[in-house]
């Protein structure tokens, strides 16, 4: 097992000249959000989860986007609502949360 059980990256990426971003859909609200629940939840921490700023995960087409590794899960979410339930179903108890998921060919 690596340093962290999960890892959770969201794309906070903004472009230029009203291309499509995930910056445009929340996705700073939504990264605070999930670090405050994982807090909350006391999943923070070595052996536990971490949730991680990322750049352009190329996938913009689907965005807002977020990938949970070491699984490799790619999510979409719309609201505080989505995320809580990736911090609940995925995050804390491993189950992915399919209505989430992000199309496989959904790319920038």
């Amino acid at each position: 097992m690596g340093y962290y059980q999960r890892h959770i990256f969201f794309c906070l990426n903004e472009r230029e000249g009203g291309e499509a971003c995930c910056a445009q859909h929340g996705a700073q609200d939504a990264f605070d959000h999930c670090k405050v629940r994982i807090k909350a939840e006391g999943l923070n921490g070595p052996g536990r989860v971490r949730v991680n700023r990322a750049g352009c995960l190329d996938r913009c087409a689907g965005g807002p986007v977020a990938v949970v590794y070491p699984e490799g899960v790619w999510y979409t979410y719309v609201d505080a609502a989505d995320v809580d339930e990736i911090v609940e179903s995925h995050l804390k108890n491993g189950r992915i949360v399919e209505r989430l998921l992000l199309a496989p060919d959904v790319g920038r």
